[in-house]
């Protein structure tokens, strides 16, 4: 692409008498864009864009239907009975948009936070440097939804165990254990089953229900994984 400040240079040279082989020479274009920037007075050709293809979602509903799904199909019914020329990927966008050939995938439901009512457990491989020595180290973190305060111990092995003892040191911390601790599918406290439907272990439920809160598992691949979840399994 030409810039807006070599098009300047090939029209100011031409204003002052240079021949266009020169110009060509000394620029390093050929001589036809030469040519075609001294007509164009050396301003940017206006950019020309397509209008964008408009498609009824009705006949698209209608089509997948007698297609049965197949969009290769749709294409070139589009093309031969209605004079639409649409490319596939085209075509595919417009599906999904539509929420006809994939489901649309809705997020979790907003409910509103309440203070104390529910706290988070996760935790993530952590690499420190310890005096000179790299240390693998596994950090536990437990925070309250609402307040997002946090309480934070590494650990160099991170078993069942050690939960329950890091959720004992957290709370005797806080003083306050809100009803739910949302974790993730965690073989750590999880027996079966995924989401809603975990099972926990019964040591772990115990532990729970000793301490004033029941654990539950957030759906697998939530598409908001801090997301509040309003209800606690019974």
């Amino acid at each position: 692409m030409i810039t807006a400040d070599t098009r300047k240079a090939v029209f100011l040279l031409h204003q002052e008498g240079t021949p266009i082989r020169q110009i060509s020479r000394q620029l390093r274009l050929s001589r036809n864009a030469v040519r075609r920037i001294i007509a164009q007075s050396g301003q940017m050709p206006p950019r020309i864009r397509r209008p964008s293809l408009i498609l009824d979602p009705e006949l698209l509903r209608q089509l997948h239907q007698d297609c049965d799904g197949y969009a290769q199909r749709m294409m070139e019914i589009l093309r031969e009975e209605h004079g639409l020329a649409v490319k596939y990927s085209t075509l595919t966008r417009h599906l999904r948009d539509l929420g006809i050939r994939v489901p649309v995938n809705q997020r979790c439901e907003r409910v509103p936070d309440q203070p104390g009512a529910e706290m988070q457990h996760d935790t993530s491989p952590f690499t420190l440097l310890v005096g000179s020595e790299r240390l693998r180290l596994q950090a536990s973190l437990l925070y309250l939804r609402f307040s997002k305060r946090r309480y934070l111990q590494f650990y160099p092995v991170f078993d069942r165990f050690h939960l329950k003892c890091f959720l004992h040191l957290a709370l005797m911390h806080w003083g306050y254990a809100p009803p739910i601790c949302v974790i993730d599918n965690t073989n750590l406290a999880r027996w079966r089953g995924l989401g809603a439907h975990a099972v926990m272990v019964p040591e772990m439920e115990a532990f729970g229900k000793a301490h004033g809160f029941c654990f539950l598992c957030h759906a697998p691949k939530h598409s908001d994984r801090k997301g509040k979840v309003s209800y606690c399994a019974s």
